[in-house]
């Protein structure tokens, strides 16, 4: 017997979580934002490239454009420089006299620039909604019960805090209040070793696959060694014990990309291609990393690949836009580049910031109007900075 029912309306409004996902409503102390103000150009617009040259031209030397590798082709055309997201911030550092920093990244980034950069330069970010979920994962209140829990299990005292430089400007600022540095993926290592010699144990934020990748494959550590802190369960999900034991308590953070790829990812592309290279970033999981040949950071990954010999095979395990770049350039050295996984996968809070985007930046900063400002607060920004002028200072 079939039973037939007649559907009813369902009145089902949206979680303030969904609206944040969908850049509708704001939290300050996200990631995420909120829908630019004013009237975008269409994307449909032929006039855009045109658009975007006229009104740069126009601003001059009073803005600096900074594009992150995993930005669209059609962004990337307008960067006056290229990099992730720490040479980025340097770079604006460097240009002292650009009045605006177009920031073509995500949310953390563009603070790490307004606290990088001084106080009469203005850093902008084309579409606010363009977050980080991995930098999301961790939050001012959930890093602070955290340090309740450790300071209950009597560690707290022997715990020195690393914070991946994919966090928001407040978790910089409890790990520089607390005695830690930042590390990026590229100089991790050294963060760890001068960890270790400040206390007996680190709090890695908020990324766990570096944090893991980097004690194991690097230093020596072992799974064991290794806990991971869920601070969406009481006490994180471990015990007295097991937080006393650890030596490195990683945060349950990941990058949305690069946690796609696994270890069937590999086996299956060196079946379909053999003698191919497998280069993977350390944000990848930690048996996708122990498969690979080669692993590092972004820039690690675009020198081996310059360096690499006519004709050689590679498997890249990072954000497409890089990938499908990369291999467009070497092209012409007969390098086969491809991506690591069969599905195609963009960062999509990165592929926020697209050409509507920017013009409507540049035009508006073109017509003296500040658009899109990200201003870190005075408190914050003094802590963040003492983070980040540890990880300068390191060896």
């Amino acid at each position: 017997m079939r039973v037939v029912t007649t559907a009813q309306p369902l009145d089902v409004q949206p979680t303030p979580l969904a609206l944040l996902l969908l850049g509708r409503e704001a939290d300050p102390k996200s990631e995420r934002g909120v829908e630019c103000p004013g009237d975008l150009p269409a994307p449909s617009d032929p006039d855009l490239v045109e658009r975007a040259r006229a009104a740069k031209a126009k601003l001059g030397d009073k803005v600096f454009v900074l594009g992150h590798h995993y930005q669209r082709d059609e962004v990337i055309e307008f960067a006056d420089v290229t990099g992730d997201s720490f040479k980025l911030a340097r770079d604006a550092a460097a240009r002292p006299d650009a009045e605006y920093i177009v920031f073509c990244g995500v949310h953390f980034m563009a603070e790490s620039a307004d606290i990088l950069t001084g106080d009469d330069q203005q850093v902008i970010l084309p579409d606010l909604a363009a977050g980080c979920s991995m930098a999301d994962m961790a939050t001012a209140e959930q890093v602070a019960e955290c340090w309740d829990v450790l300071t209950e299990a009597g560690v707290a005292e022997q715990v020195v805090p690393v914070s991946y430089m994919n966090s928001s400007a407040d978790i910089k600022a409890f790990t520089g209040k607390h005695g830690g540095t930042i590390c990026t993926s590229s100089n991790a290592k050294r963060a760890l070793d001068w960890a270790f010699e400040q206390g007996e144990k680190v709090l890695f934020l908020p990324d766990q696959h570096l944090g893991r990748n980097t004690a194991v494959r690097d230093m020596g550590l072992s799974l064991d060694d290794c806990v991971v802190y869920n601070p969406h369960k009481p006490n994180g999900g471990l015990t007295t014990e097991e937080l006393r034991a650890a030596k490195m308590i990683l945060w349950r953070g990941h990058c949305s990309v690069h946690g796609r790829f696994s270890l069937e990812s590999v086996n299956d592309v060196r079946a379909r291609i053999p003698g191919v290279n497998v280069l993977v970033h350390p944000e990848c999981k930690h048996e996708v990393v122990a498969a690979a040949d080669h692993v590092g950071s972004t820039e690690y990954i675009i020198k081996a690949l310059e360096a690499a010999p006519r004709g050689s095979k590679w498997a890249i395990g990072t954000e497409l836009n890089l990938v499908r770049r990369l291999a467009n350039r070497f092209a012409a050295e007969d390098k086969e580049i491809v991506f690591l996984d069969k599905t195609v996968c963009f960062c999509s809070t990165m592929n926020r910031i697209d050409l509507p985007h920017l013009v409507w930046a540049l035009e508006s900063l073109a017509a003296g109007k500040v658009v899109n400002r990200i201003q870190v607060d005075r408190e914050t920004e003094s802590f963040a900075k003492l983070a980040l002028e540890r990880m300068l200072a390191l060896p």
